[in-house]
């Protein structure tokens, strides 16, 4: 039997079985975060493969459609499942059985179903530990991070861009979905296989500068926001699912209670030109 393991955000993780492994293996996402067989460290969580069937759901908490794939996430056997269907009949479904960290995997391995489920277990186990996947664009400087966060279509993407084009020394961490921790008093953000259409995949940490909120406008304008207009900005960004479970959105909130107590957030109204860049940027690191 296969195993590989991984080391995400700063969690080990453990994948088992030769068909799961074997397509791991071929994305570039995945392959930049695996690791050697460590000694005397336990995983964080691990992803098995089996040919069981799922358990039947016994409470769907969230659904929706996304393109041609209807996502559930509910409850299951005493423990959280997620499903993903295709409208070509294909599907691909996790489970967990009780707290010990493993989850279960079956189906077919389609790319991006399996992208999205992982990404689910992966939060399902470390959202409690005080980690959180942000949906988020992520540009470093200096060695600092800053993560600018909007709906789809608000330019992120576009805003991270020209940071790069513009400011020299930035770089992107990631595109979609970096992931962000509180250590030791101190906010972190991780590179993750997870970046959207934009082939990112940096093993790396920075510490979190500040968080920005788009808004597209005729102008551009940035104000800071007090620390319950933050948690507003903030949590939409946050993995919608976990918020109508109470264990993960407590974790979650707590999580972001402590980021907000270290870390300026701001909202940034802009067009999608260079100003807009250098106004954040002398906004947060001329402070």
């Amino acid at each position: 039997m296969m195993i590989q393991y991984y080391n995400i955000g700063g969690f080990l993780l453990r994948v088992e079985g030769n068909g799961l492994c074997g397509v791991l293996a071929t994305m570039q996402s995945f392959e930049t975060f695996r690791t050697e067989n460590p000694k005397g460290e336990e995983p964080v969580c691990e992803f098995v493969e089996t040919e069981c069937a799922p358990p039947d759901f016994e409470k769907v908490i969230y659904e929706m459609k996304d393109l041609d794939t209807v996502f559930k996430f509910g409850y299951a056997a005493g423990g959280y499942r997620m499903s993903q269907l295709q409208d070509d009949g294909k599907h691909l479904d996790l489970w967990t059985v009780g707290g010990d960290g493993r989850m279960y995997l079956a189906g077919d391995w389609e790319l991006r179903m399996l992208r999205s489920v992982m990404w689910t277990g992966y939060g399902i186990q470390t959202v409690p530990m005080g980690a959180i996947p942000v949906h988020s664009s992520c540009i470093v400087n200096t060695d600092e991070a800053v993560m600018c966060l909007g709906e789809s279509g608000t330019g992120k993407s576009t805003h991270t861009r020209l940071w790069r084009q513009y400011i020299a020394g930035s770089h992107l961490l990631n595109d979609d979905s970096p992931i962000l921790r509180v250590e030791s008093g101190k906010v972190w953000v991780y590179g993750s296989p997870w970046s959207g259409k934009t082939p990112c995949y940096r093993a790396e940490r920075y510490p979190l500068k500040a968080c920005i909120r788009l808004s597209q406008a005729p102008q551009n304008r940035i104000r800071r926001l007090s620390v319950l207009q933050a948690y507003a900005a903030l949590h939409p960004s946050c993995p919608p699912a976990f918020a109508y479970d109470a264990p993960l959105y407590d974790a979650l909130s707590r999580t972001l209670g402590e980021v907000l107590g270290l870390v300026s957030c701001f909202h940034l109204e802009c067009r999608p030109d260079e100003e807009a860049a250098q106004l954040s940027y002398q906004t947060i690191f001329g402070e």
